[in-house]
């Protein structure tokens, strides 16, 4: 969220920034309120919740580095869901006027235009638009020359990556014999989930074959945090990969 704010704007939010800490068990921000902070967490695990037929739910678990309650500051809306601190909480809170003059314009770019490669994403059509811009705004963007491997057949698995530009193949290469190409892959195209899923080395190589392929990655702990709801239907995907 602030990776692409200028330096000098970087220093104000900074200093702009006050440390608040949390029992466990305490409400820190309640579903439906107005929205005049967010939340860097910097110690402790708070849970979001969400009210889900009468019920409330949790739909993400924050660990240290994570944002919340940035939701309402971008859109001008009511707290999506509540949280709450599970043990002890200390965080970086950022009021609503700082952000709204230095940070909301960034932010707002990248997770509309990431919001808007997700929605055309097969795989994340069950997700809801709180979801959504959760697993936006943690997507981070790369590029790669033609013929470039993204990834390596036999390698550890760290990241889940998504095509937002270009084309490209897996490659896969079994007892010795020269790399067989299993699939192609376009914008709205997504790879690597298998080794993550599995917990096993890589299954295929993935090579660019476009000029350029630009694609959004999400480690491992993201991925396992914000994708978990979508476990069973990523593996049976996963099949055309074997």
């Amino acid at each position: 969220m602030f990776s692409s704010l200028a330096k000098a704007d970087f220093d104000v939010v900074l200093l702009a920034m006050k440390e608040v800490s949390f029992l466990p068990g305490e409400q820190i921000i309640k579903e439906g309120d107005d929205g005049d902070f967010l939340c860097l967490i910097e110690e402790g695990n708070p849970e979001c919740k969400k009210l889900i037929d009468g019920e409330e739910k949790v739909v993400k678990k924050c660990a240290p580095g994570d944002i919340f309650g940035e939701l309402a500051l971008l859109y001008n809306a009511k707290r999506a869901a509540s949280v709450y601190a599970t043990d002890k909480c200390v965080a970086w809170q950022l009021d609503r006027e700082t952000f709204n003059h230095i940070v909301k314009e960034a932010a707002s770019r990248h997770t509309g235009k990431y919001v808007d490669l997700l929605e055309k994403v097969t795989i994340f059509f069950s997700l809801d638009d709180y979801q959504r811009v959760q697993v936006s705004d943690a997507l981070k963007s790369q590029t790669f020359e033609k013929d470039a491997l993204v990834i390596q057949q036999g390698d550890e698995g760290h990241d889940f990556y998504i095509v937002e530009e270009g084309s490209l193949v897996a490659l896969k290469q079994r007892d010795g014999s020269e790399p067989v190409e299993v699939m192609q892959y376009s914008a709205g195209n997504y790879f690597g989930e298998l080794a993550m899923l599995r917990d096993e080395p890589r299954a295929a190589s993935v090579k660019v074959t476009s000029d350029t392929a630009k694609v959004l990655s999400l480690d491992r702990r993201s991925f396992e945090r914000l994708l978990g709801p979508l476990r069973e239907l990523l593996l049976k995907k996963a099949v055309e990969y074997t």
